[in-house]
Order: C-alpha cells, then sequence, then structure tokens
C-alpha cells in the first residue's frame, strides 16, 4: 500500500525520516512520498527536506502541496505526522474533506478517516439529492428535480424518472407506489398508516407531488460524511434498475448520503444553517462531491442579505466551479382551496409563518384562519388542532405530506368532517438566480454522459 506522509517543520529532519520508515514498516506502507505542510522552527530550508531520501511535494500551502502530492504520485492512503502547532484538530477536518474526497483515507496517531464506498449497482444514468441536516428541503428537493426531468416544471425534457427514498421510517424492504397509477388521497393514506405504514414517509410523498414511480426504502444511523450504518437502499437500486424508467433520483435522508455510486449530486443546503456545516467537519466534503447548490431559505426572518451572502461566498470557496441556486420555498396546495377557511399544518419555522400565510392567501384566494407549525411534534399538534377546531370553524385541513401528517392530522380532519388537502414545498429561486430547472437539466444530461463513458470503458 502506497503510503503519502504529510510532515512539518516542528519536527527535526533526522526525526521525520526515522517516523516515517517506523510507520510503514510497522503498518506494513510503502512510503512514497511526503508533502510539506508548514512549520519552519526546526529545520533549515525547505529545500533541506531532500534529506528525507523522498520526494517531497512544497507548495504555497497545505491544501495545494496535498493536493499536488496527491496527483502526483497516486497513494493509497495518507499518514499524518505532523502535530501542534502547525495543524488543529479543525485543520485536520480540512485536511480530511481534502483528501477523503479524492476517495483515499487519512490517518493519523490516534485517528482515521475512510471515504465513503458507494455500491455500484445502478444500470441507468442516476444521480443523489442530498442536504447538510434536516429540514433543508431535501424532498420538496428531490420531488421538483423529478419533476423537471419529466417536463412538469416548465422546461423541455422527456425524461421518464423514477425516485428511490431512503427515510428513517422507510419501509424494511424496497417499496413501490406507482405514483401515476395509483389514487393517493387522504382515506387511502389514512388506511396505509393504520395498517403500521408510516404512510407520510418521503416515497408516498414523492409519489403524490411527482405522479412518479418511487422505491421506498430504509436507513438507520448516519455518520460525519453522510455514511449511513444500515439501509436496504442498494437492494432499492436492484429494484429501479428493473423498472420501465430511464433515470433514477436517489434521495437522501438528514445529512445522510444514499450508500450507491450515482452520476452526479445535487445538494441542499439551507441559509439558515451555521456555516459550519459548509465549512466545518464533512460540510466540505459534500460541497466538493455536488454539481449543484441550491442554497434554500434565502430570505428574512430566517436569513438576511449578509449571512446569505455568506453562505455563497463558504459554498464558492470549497467548491469554486458548482453551480448555485438561491431560492425561497412557498407552499402550492394539490386542490382547489379557493374561498376556504384553512387550517395548516407545517414543519417550517415560527418565524417563516407570516410569508407562508401572505403566500397562500395571494396566490390562492383562501382564508388562512390558523397554523401548527408542531407537525413534527405529536402532542402539540393535537393541543393546536383541538384549540382551532374549537374556536375557528375551518373548512380546509391543508398539511405538508410530513411526520405526523396522516396519522394525526388526516385523522382528524376527517373524523371532523373537514376537506384534509395536501401541498407541496416548491422551490422558487431568488430574482436574478439561474433557472432551477434548467439549472437541473444541466447536471442530468452530465449525469448521462458519465454514465455513457463510464458504461464504454
Amino acid at each position: 500500500m502506497k503510503a503519502l506522509f504529510l510532515i512539518d517543520g516542528e519536527h527535526y529532519i533526522p526525526v521525520n525520516r526515522d517516523g516515517i520508515s517506523s510507520v510503514a514498516r510497522s503498518r506494513g506502507y510503502e512510503a512514497t512520498a511526503a508533502a510539506f505542510i508548514g512549520g519552519m522552527e526546526k529545520i533549515g530550508t525547505p529545500e533541506d527536506l531532500k534529506a528525507l531520501g523522498l520526494p517531497v511535494t512544497i507548495e504555497k500551502d497545505p491544501f495545494t502541496a496535498i493536493t499536488a502530492a496527491i496527483e502526483r504520485h497516486r497513494p493509497d492512503i495518507v499518514v499524518d505526522l505532523s502535530d501542534e502547532p502547525v495543524v488543529s484538530s479543525r485543520r485536520r477536518f480540512e485536511f480530511a474533506n481534502l483528501i477523503i474526497s479524492h476517495d483515499i483515507p487519512y490517518e493519523g496517531a490516534d485517528f482515521r478517516f475512510d471515504p465513503p464506498r458507494y455500491e455500484t449497482v445502478c444500470k441507468k444514468p442516476s444521480l443523489s439529492v442530498g442536504g447538510t441536516g434536516k429540514r433543508v428541503g431535501k424532498t420538496a428537493l428531490a420531488a421538483f428535480v423529478a419533476r423537471a426531468l419529466n417536463g412538469q416544471e416548465n422546461v423541455r425534457a422527456s425524461f421518464t424518472p423514477c425516485i428511490v427514498t431512503m427515510g428513517r421510517g422507510g419501509p424494511p424492504q424496497p417499496e413501490v407506489i406507482e405514483g401515476g397509477k395509483i389514487r393517493l388521497t387522504p382515506e387511502h393514506l389514512l388506511a396505509e398508516s393504520r395498517r403500521g405504514k408510516h404512510a407520510a414517509s418521503d416515497h408516498y410523498e414523492d409519489a403524490l407531488m411527482t405522479r412518479l414511480t418511487t422505491v421506498g426504502c430504509r436507513r438507520c444511523g448516519g455518520g460525519f460524511s453522510g455514511v449511513v450504518f444500515v439501509s436496504v437502499v442498494p437492494e432499492g437500486a436492484k429494484v429501479a434498475n428493473e423498472l420501465p424508467c430511464d433515470f433514477i433520483v436517489f434521495e437522501g435522508s438528514g445529512a445522510s448520503m444514499p450508500p450507491v455510486a450515482t452520476d452526479a449530486w445535487i445538494m441542499a443546503v439551507g441559509a439558515n444553517q451555521a456555516i459550519e456545516y459548509i465549512t466545518g467537519y464533512m460540510g466540505p466534503y459534500r460541497i466538493r462531491k455536488s454539481d449543484l447548490c441550491v442554497l434554500t431559505m434565502c430570505e428574512e426572518p430566517l436569513a438576511d442579505k449578509q449571512k446569505i451572502a455568506e453562505m455563497e461566498a463558504a459554498i464558492y470557496r470549497v467548491n469554486p466551479s458548482i453551480r448555485l441556486v438561491k431560492t425561497i420555498f412557498r407552499p402550492k396546495p394539490l386542490e382547489e382551496i379557493g374561498g376556504e377557511r384553512v387550517v395548516l399544518t407545517t414543519t417550517a419555522p415560527p418565524a417563516a409563518g407570516e410569508k407562508i400565510r401572505e403566500s397562500l392567501e395571494r396566490e390562492y384566494r383562501c382564508d388562512v384562519v390558523a397554523m401548527s407549525h408542531h407537525l413534527s411534534h405529536r402532542p402539540k399538534l393535537r393541543e393546536d388542532l383541538a384549540a382551532v377546531l374549537a374556536t375557528e370553524k375551518p373548512t380546509v385541513l391543508l398539511t405538508e405530506v410530513k411526520a405526523a401528517a396522516i396519522d394525526v392530522v388526516t385523522a382528524i380532519g376527517l373524523e371532523a368532517g373537514l376537506r384534509v388537502v395536501y401541498a407541496d414545498n416548491i422551490p422558487i429561486p431568488l430574482e436574478g438566480e439561474p433557472d432551477l430547472s434548467e439549472s437541473v437539466l444541466h447536471v442530468a444530461h452530465s449525469a448521462v454522459q458519465r454514465f455513457t463513458a463510464k458504461e464504454a470503458r
């Protein structure tokens, strides 16, 4: 196993030389090269490093040095022999992001980061839609991506995609829902829920919002770089291979990515998130791997102009070549609600409530008499709905298809004799931003080209 060693000038050259020899011998590595990452206290000049007896890459900064050394020597592992004060824990996470993005393990005295391994099972062009956390708009974006590929989003496209989801509440074995054939009514979804299924799971939501075929899968656990501990997604991919579709959209879960190799990545990032989700821990790995970043929730009070600009700049620092579209979300009822007295249940934060209310009332000519932001908190949601039903006399219960949308909201609404209407969340680019549908199609065409080139090899 060929090893690239990271060394600094805080160690004397003989110490570095002996350290490289000792580690290589004890771990069975072939020491092929070194990269100098800084520090001058215990060496004369960088030229003195030639005494190591190995090729040493020296550049203007450690990241350039590591990248150049990897490209030049093609190591199987990178071993860090440096220490404070040249490196810190934060800097080592930055190194880890860079190194594992080259699909190479990175290890030190008491740590090791292995690059995620994605199973190669897809027999069709594919892309992954991921996110830097929960509630950043990943499912809404995945549904939009599938609709755009299918020509449903005011763009000329002729793909027939299917969506493979990966949820903590997904089925234990891959489950196919033919969204174009089954009428996913409130009554049907409630019956599914009462049969023990999580009928607000992502594959139900995507099937409802796209009228396309979905494959639901389950996952458990998640790591720094988006690896899951347990999932049936590879089996779901094999199911999708046999479906009458020509493109597969894989949807991540939380900050975890589907554990299958795909031809492109699209990443949802919340502008309301801390910037460390981009710059810290394994955020840079996700951004480096992505072809398109959709920055969501780009409006006050969720994120002001300065915060949005900081997030945009951070994304471009990590990946200067990435495509980026800044967006907001707006609800879109799947049925007519004009003239109705509407209660909305949502996972959106209370800070977004007034914008959502204004949009619904302006665009759909309804009267939003109440809102509950507790769709993911069943006890509080029940309290909210009980209070509203007792005082506001609504005619429609409008809800996102998430969390308790079926087993609580739909059940209460139907029992009260109300019309239950489901709502999509539509990503809308800010004024002056690139067209999101066209951006998605660009990524999809790149995915097709990569898939075709891969198949030709």
